[in-house]
């Protein structure tokens, strides 16, 4: 990596921490309905690009690629619900919010089930979500320490340091406008990655033609009888409830549903971000295509250990075939990608903890100067805790795998809970509780069912969440309606 390229990484950190840092000292950024909301502020088009920033994390910025390297164009289903979820949050849970005037998700809960589901689903998503963001941390390093042999707990310290100054100094508003311009960065930087890999084949229609051969562009098997592989069904039914739960009840989205301008601009926004996240993605996947071409149009090219092993194809890419400045600008976007999500977390964690807590147990709960002391410092506390965790799993062995298979426990308590509060008019407290016991039940048998008993079933471990929710939902009705019979 020339020091152009370096150049480019240190002026984009320290520009990005320098820029949200400034919105302390702007209109709303010393109160806490500023930092929690950017008092309904924000424009249109921020919120939008706050929304796919969010969506888009250094998870989906490398490992959508590999994916599409390594098989087809399959992950490209979990986009193509992305529009479909939209259309449904906009309709049903955009206007539930902001009629509701409440900052935060989980607060609505308690008036149907009490106080134990309140504390249930924010302690959930807190739990999730600074796994979530340890986990981006250790991926970003991981890809630096490969490509500039820096250490890996040192990038940790540095990226997750800076993401939480500015957060915690800025609030949303920072979190926002920083999240636009990164979305920017990692829009130009993708553009370019595939415009550089078309004119690095020596005959794109040859290579073209040969990957449509191969099945690379396929989204996968269409068949309505296999539920135990990755087929075009699998990923769709699961995606669904994925995306859902990001825009239904995901404080980090909900968020700017509130801090928008109106109903009507906090809408605008969703599509927007959703239409973006779905043609952005698309050059996501084919970047990966591409360099399966690449490779076959050049072999012998791509060392024998890095095609071993399909996630690091792409990082070898960026080192070795990108022009000087280009390399520095795509790793700023895909630094971008995972600051952009871990400082969303940490601001909608932050809010969380003031909201569903401290104003919920404490006698102080309208002390101004306290509650933006208190947002600032859970900010800190968050940001520790995702840095914490980020260099906790450098020895898991397999950290998507457990990362997937918690976060997959934990979703469907919550996305259940939320759809049964909204379906079943009479359910109650007690018959949301079963529910949810019920639907963990189902959670947890799916993905470690094969494990525990070590009986074999075919049924792909993404369909937990799906299976959860059904099961907690129609578990929940049928008890409200026992009832009042």
């Amino acid at each position: 990596m020339s020091w152009i390229d370096t150049a480019i990484i240190a002026a984009y950190l320290l520009g990005t921490t320098l820029f949200g840092c400034s919105f302390m000292f702007r209109k709303g950024g010393r109160d806490a309905d500023g930092f929690m909301t950017g008092g309904g502020r924000l424009p249109t088009w921020t919120v939008a690009l706050s929304i796919f920033a969010t969506h888009v994390s250094s998870i989906a910025f490398l490992g959508l690629p590999a994916k599409a390297f390594l098989t087809n164009w399959n992950p490209y289903v979990l986009s193509i619900t992305v529009p479909i979820a939209a259309v449904i949050a906009a309709v049903w849970f955009v206007p539930f919010y902001r009629n509701s005037g409440c900052v935060s998700v989980y607060s609505l809960l308690e008036s149907r089930y009490g106080l134990w589901s309140r504390i249930y689903a924010s302690a959930c998503f807190l739990v999730m979500q600074s796994a979530r963001s340890g986990f981006i941390l250790f991926l970003l390093a991981i890809l630096l320490n490969t490509l500039f042999g820096w250490p890996v707990v040192a990038i940790i310290l540095v990226t997750g340091m800076a993401t939480t100054i500015y957060s915690m100094m800025g609030g949303i508003s920072a979190v926002v406008w920083t999240d636009a311009l990164q979305s920017l960065i990692l829009i130009a930087g993708t553009l370019l990655c595939v415009a550089i890999l078309g004119f690095s084949l020596p005959d794109f229609s040859t290579s073209f033609s040969a990957a449509i051969e191969a099945g690379k562009f396929s989204l996968g098997s269409f068949s309505f009888s296999d539920w135990g592989n990755e087929t075009f069904w699998v990923i769709f039914i699961y995606a669904m409830f994925i995306n859902l739960q990001n825009f239904g009840i995901d404080q980090s989205f909900t968020q700017r549903y509130v801090a928008a301008k109106s109903l009507t601009a906090a809408k605008r926004s969703l599509m927007s971000s959703a239409f973006l996240y779905l043609v952005n993605t698309v050059f996501f996947v084919l970047i990966g295509t591409m360099l399966w071409m690449y490779v076959q149009s050049n072999p012998g090219v791509v060392p024998e250990s890095v095609l071993a092993k399909s996630d690091a194809v792409f990082p070898w890419f960026i080192v070795h075939k990108l022009p000087a400045g280009i390399s520095g600008l795509l790793i700023a976007a895909i630094a971008a990608a995972a600051m952009s999500t871990v400082s969303s977390t940490l601001n909608s964690g932050a809010t969380v903890l003031l909201v569903d807590y401290r104003k919920r147990f404490s006698s102080r709960k309208d002390d101004e100067r306290a509650n933006i002391a208190f947002l600032r410092s859970a900010t800190v506390g968050l940001g520790v805790l995702s840095i914490a965790i980020g260099i906790g799993v450098m020895n898991v062995k397999s950290a998507l795998t457990a990362f997937w298979a918690f976060q997959s426990v934990l979703s469907g308590g919550m996305l259940g809970l939320f759809l049964l509060a909204m379906l079943s008019k009479r359910s109650n407290g007690v018959h949301a509780a079963v529910a949810t016991a019920v639907g963990l039940f189902f959670v947890a048998w799916v993905t470690f069912g094969q494990e525990w008993t070590g009986f074999s079933f075919r049924l792909h471990v993404n369909l937990a969440i799906v299976l959860g929710t059904v099961a907690l939902v129609a578990t929940g009705a049928s008890l409200s309606v026992l009832r009042r019979r």
